[in-house]
């Protein structure tokens, strides 16, 4: 969100938390969208709208811990009980951050699934069910995020058996360095691990360790990526790897396009997924309209199983 509204609570510090009442503050922000999608396989035009508001308080103990806790509110897939995403950070200058996310929560695979660089949309982000290989993400998952260590950071992720859904715990480590002697360039690596009966997210997980790898480099207003993942599982059957291409280019501070290619080879099926994008986005202050148009083959490696997607959407950020 571009612009915070700050609120002043200090009265209620003591009630809240255990730090004095000027090292902390409380602040709201909040978003909301409307946008025209293809709303089935058959090309129909479909509408939506998201809306949002975040209240994040963050303050430092005695000790020079920060300490900032979030909350959001919604109309999405929780709008039952009025709550979405929250979460807990406790993070030192010197230590790092850890962060324990309630609901919705990223693991370091899920969060790098694709970080190809993209005006808008994943190059597969329309496409309902593509088969990817991104690690979990969910409710009641720790991680661990270092400071940088002369461009490198570390960064790792725990979600017990119980929320997995399997017989042992999730768990992933990865790393990312920008060098500090070459401007632009920046590159990454992950590796987890994930139980054979594991049912993540409604989906049966068949990689027992799955890894990603990717590079990105900018010049000027131009920014090119390319990323290789994969899954290795017991049987061959069940060893997957994709490959991504992206690249972005920003015509003016306000104004970006890119292009995108994701290929899938599922073990299980000789017909890979295929999907490619092109997406543009221009902001205005706190309005951002941005455009997707992609298209997937063989979606889940079953031959013939197209797409073609496109969205178009108007947001705004308060």
């Amino acid at each position: 969100m571009n612009k915070f509204k700050k609120i002043g609570l200090s009265a209620l510090a003591g009630s809240l938390v255990a730090m004095s009442a000027s090292a902390y503050e409380i602040t709201m922000s909040g978003g909301a969208s409307v946008a025209a999608t293809t709303a089935d396989d058959k090309g129909k035009t479909g509408y939506y709208m998201n809306d949002s508001i975040t209240f994040t308080v963050a303050g430092e103990t005695d000790s020079g811990l920060s300490i900032t806790t979030k909350l959001e509110l919604d109309g999405g897939a929780n709008a039952s009980s009025s709550f979405d995403n929250r979460s807990l950070a406790i993070a030192h200058d010197t230590m790092g951050t850890v962060t324990f996310s309630g609901h919705g929560g990223d693991s370091v695979l899920s969060g790098w699934d694709d970080v190809m660089p993209s005006a808008y949309e994943e190059s597969f982000g329309l496409t309902t069910s593509p088969s990817v290989i991104n690690g979990v993400a969910g409710d009641n998952l720790w991680r661990y995020d270092s400071p940088s260590f002369s461009g490198l950071t570390v960064h790792a992720s725990y979600q017990s058996k119980e929320q997995t859904g399997s017989t042992s715990a999730y768990t992933d480590i990865g790393v990312q360095y920008v060098p500090e002697m070459m401007d632009g360039l920046s590159l990454g690596y992950a590796t987890g691990e994930v139980d054979e009966t594991a049912t993540l997210g409604g989906v049966e997980v068949t990689g027992t360790d799955e890894s990603t790898m990717w590079v990105k480099y900018t010049t000027g207003g131009f920014t090119l990526g390319y990323q290789s993942s994969e899954a290795d599982g017991t049987t061959a059957t069940q060893d997957d790897d994709s490959t991504s291409y992206g690249i972005s280019y920003a015509v003016s501070e306000d104004f970006s396009i890119s292009y995108g290619e994701h290929e899938m080879d599922l073990g299980s099926s000789t017909s890979d997924q295929e999907s490619k994008g092109f997406s543009a986005s221009y902001t205005m202050g706190g309005v951002a309209i941005s455009a997707s148009f992609n298209e997937t083959n063989n979606v889940g490696g079953v031959a013939t199983t197209d797409v073609d997607n496109y969205e178009v959407a108007v947001a705004f950020t308060f």
